[in-house]
């Protein structure tokens, strides 16, 4: 079982890659060479990144007082990623880019997510110069993003603070004018930062020559006072080593000291840092404190940085889904040769209950009823999300390259399925790595098999990027109700275009209406969750509410995919088509039904966790 079959249906036969290519930007490309990216992207994965997963797990990043060491092979992954260009395949022929879509991007990175996803710091690179594009100056773009793009530098993403967590109201990392000039820098204006980062990714290593640090941090006031909330937030560029005008290291190291690696349960292969900012270990012309360059204007950090958030939100759905569907590979080899049990036989010879023959030779598991309600479940949310992610990334290339009306309808379906995208792989993926463990039985809790391993790494997702309730108030809170609903309605159409094609359809009529049941139950609970005006009220069940979208749009998704499936064979004479019907099935059979429960303590607007009394626990 390999992933590429499944891109290669879901880009082209699904949502019609080739398409794209019809538009003045990707007319240069093609079937054959979108074709020929994933082949590049495949054999690097293969041969770069598959070998060393368990590697890099065990020989965790260490800091010998000096320097983060890395094993020898996360250098060479890394080398060989940046010499792909695939960090800068979306952007302009100008900058080096390849102009490609970012939903054919977005399949040539799924072959590294699968093969081992804590090599390397590209997610963050790339959204970290992709910011800059968008909200930096012409020489930040120049000095800063190119030299990420072309692989010199690499990039992180700095808001947690150990004191804050999430909570980015209470970010007190300073930003104070580095001097009476400090607005005529060339690179922006010049500041000097001190406070703390916590849980910073790719925070500090020797893999690139450079780390470009963007940093949340709140200019203070004239009395000497931060602002309080988030509208005070200023963002900031501090790279660990000033460079000048020309992208040309200095010499001189920034005022940014590792203070210690974290050490996670997942994701082993990449440092995880606690970063002191202008603490004095490394002073600038004899000077305390980081030189950081604003981006933007001051107190709009956070709305410049959303565009890296939510690019890292959709990134981490990504790395969910895949660590889901690696699990479900390994487990499905493993029940196919793995021979245990017998099969059941009925009762015999007046017997009261159903007997097995001893004598009769074991059968491989994936022989078992159980087992393959095991792998079908794996196979529905792996493939699932998988499509959810393309379609997302679809709506990306929509957004940036569709007419007028078309742009800002995905622009708005992306707002409304970001916090899906993100949440629910890594909720439901987590899941199947859960039952790809029990398939192995007790050899899946051993280090003899990678299926733990997945799990671990898959385990931080539900809370990297945003935590499950935070991306919950954010889908009930904000996007379900910004534009007066347009959001949801928009979506509430594409999901009854679907069911309305698939209606016609014998064999999914019935997958249709259910379908059509759900969307309405979810309307009315979102209507009733409102239905006080109070945010308490409504928000008490954010992700109840969130597990029964998700799992309504999931069913959309299935219900779309089989549409396609049955237009490229109708007559299922092929094992995959088969495959993709059942995982359809299984979905709207065994997972879509739990939305009832979901949405029932939603509608009610049920107070039990929220006024459950603190001493009570």
């Amino acid at each position: 079982m390999t992933l590429r079959p499944t891109l290669n249906f879901l880009l082209h036969d699904w949502l019609n890659a080739t398409a794209l290519t019809e538009r003045e930007r990707f007319a240069d490309h093609s079937r054959d060479t979108f074709d020929a990216v994933l082949d590049t992207c495949e054999r690097i994965a293969r041969e770069k990144y598959a070998p060393f997963n368990r590697t890099v797990d065990t020989e965790e990043p260490h800091f010998d007082g000096e320097k983060v060491i890395l094993p020898q092979a996360t250098y060479e992954a890394r080398k060989a990623y940046a010499e792909s260009g695939l960090l800068s395949a979306a952007q302009d022929y100008e900058i080096g880019g390849m102009q490609l879509p970012y939903m054919v991007e977005a399949a040539a990175n799924s072959f590294f997510a699968v093969a081992s996803i804590s090599i390397g710091s590209n997610l963050l690179t790339s959204g970290n110069a992709n910011l800059l594009m968008a909200h930096g100056t012409a020489l930040q773009k120049e000095v800063f993003a190119l030299n990420e793009f072309n692989g010199r530098w690499s990039g992180t993403m700095c808001l947690s603070e150990p004191q804050a967590g999430s909570s980015l109201s209470d970010v007190a990392t300073r930003a104070v004018p580095d001097g009476g000039d400090f607005e005529s820098d060339l690179l922006g204006p010049r500041y000097r930062l001190t406070g703390n980062k916590m849980w910073i990714s790719s925070g500090d290593h020797e893999l690139t020559e450079n780390i470009v640090h963007l940093v949340l941090a709140k200019i203070p006031g004239a009395d000497g006072k931060l602002v309080p909330g988030t509208k005070g937030i200023s963002l900031f560029i501090v790279p660990k080593k000033l460079v000048d005008t020309n992208g040309q290291l200095t010499g001189v190291r920034n005022d940014v000291a590792l203070a210690g690696l974290n050490h996670k349960l997942g994701w082993r292969g990449t440092t995880n840092t606690l970063l002191n900012f202008g603490e004095g270990k490394y002073p600038v012309d004899g000077q305390a404190g980081a030189v950081g360059y604003l981006v933007g204007q001051p107190g709009k950090g956070l709305h410049c940085m959303f565009h890296m958030m939510n690019e890292a939100r959709i990134g981490i759905g990504m790395a969910a889904t895949m660590l889901g569907l690696a699990g479900y590979y390994a487990s499905l080899d493993y029940a196919k040769n793995r021979p245990q049990g017998r099969p059941v036989q009925g009762p015999k010879d007046g017997a009261a209950a159903v007997v097995k023959d001893a004598a009769q030779p074991q059968v491989r598991i994936i022989e078992h009823a159980d087992v393959k309600r095991m792998l079908l479940a794996q196979k529905s949310y792996g493939e699932g999300a998988l499509a959810l992610n393309l379609f997302c990334a679809k709506l990306v290339d929509e957004q940036h390259t569709g007419d007028a009306a078309s742009a800002d309808d995905a622009r708005l379906l992306l707002e409304v399925l970001t916090p899906i995208a993100k949440s629910w792989p890594s909720e439901w993926c987590l899941e199947a790595n859960s039952l790809a463990i029990q398939i192995h039985g007790g050899y899946g809790y051993t280090r003899d098999f990678p299926v733990e391993q997945y799990w671990r790494d898959n385990r931080l997702n539900m809370i990297h990027e945003g935590t499950h309730g935070i991306q919950a108030m954010d889908l009930l809170g904000r996007k379900v109700l910004m534009e007066g609903g347009r959001g949801l309605q928009l979506l509430a159409g594409r999901i009854n275009a679907t069911i309305e094609r698939a209606i016609q359809v014998p064999a999914l009529a019935a997958h249709a209406n259910a379908l059509g049941k759900a969307l309405q139950d979810v309307g009315a609970a979102t209507k009733a969750a409102w239905a006080t005006g109070q945010p308490a009220d409504a928000l008490a069940n954010a992700v109840p509410y969130m597990q029964a979208f998700g799992h309504t749009v999931m069913a959309w998704v299935w219900l779309d995919v089989a549409l396609a499936t049955l237009a490229a064979d109708a007559a299922l004479a092929q094992p995959a088509s088969v495959g993709r019907m059942g995982a359809m099935r299984f979905f709207f059979h065994y997972e879509l039904p739990k939305i009832g429960a979901w949405l029932q303590v939603v509608s009610t607007r049920d107070a039990t966790c929220a006024s459950f009394p603190e001493e009570a626990f």
